[in-house]
């Protein structure tokens, strides 16, 4: 089969490698690079559990093929390594915020992005909290632990 070279910035690090042309960001990352933080649910981008970083936003990466990314700066859960990712990740632990921990990736990434959205009024906004956590499906709570998580980082800001 065919290789591809692709070249990126993963959790800060440069990254050179040859990938098959139908290689999904998602099975580059978890198989490849052995950054198993970022789980695969759907395969069909409605859950939300593969959601990582690209340059500053989130994507898909179960829907994202590796080769579209050449360039591109990824961030892993494994990567929040920051004080964002640090006051996300005390709140998720404080508020017990990670049941089985499938979500948790995603869930933190779509918190990542809407606490650095500069067009948010109120990052504390249970409403506004909620509706963005909708791209993250989790199953094993009603969000309350997860919205009271998010709020207590965006009140440690």
């Amino acid at each position: 089969m065919t290789r591809v070279p692709v070249h990126f910035r993963i959790n800060g690090a440069a990254v050179a490698a040859q990938v098959a042309p139908d290689l999904t960001l998602a099975d580059f990352l978890r198989g490849e690079q052995r950054l198993k933080g970022t789980h695969i649910g759907c395969e069909e981008g409605v859950c939300g559990s593969c959601t990582v970083m690209a340059d500053g936003e989130t994507l898909r990466s179960c829907l994202t093929l590796a080769t579209q990314m050449d360039g591109a700066d990824i961030t892993t859960v494994e990567g929040f390594d920051d004080p964002a990712g640090e006051r996300l990740r005390k709140a998720f632990s404080e508020y017990f915020a990670a049941q089985c921990g499938f979500c948790t990736a995603g869930m933190m990434a779509v918190a990542r992005e809407f606490l650095a959205d500069t067009s948010v009024a109120d990052h504390r906004d249970e409403a506004a909290i909620r509706s963005r956590l909708d791209a993250v499906v989790c199953r094993c709570t009603g969000y309350q632990a997860i919205v009271a998580a998010v709020r207590a980082a965006a009140g440690a800001e």
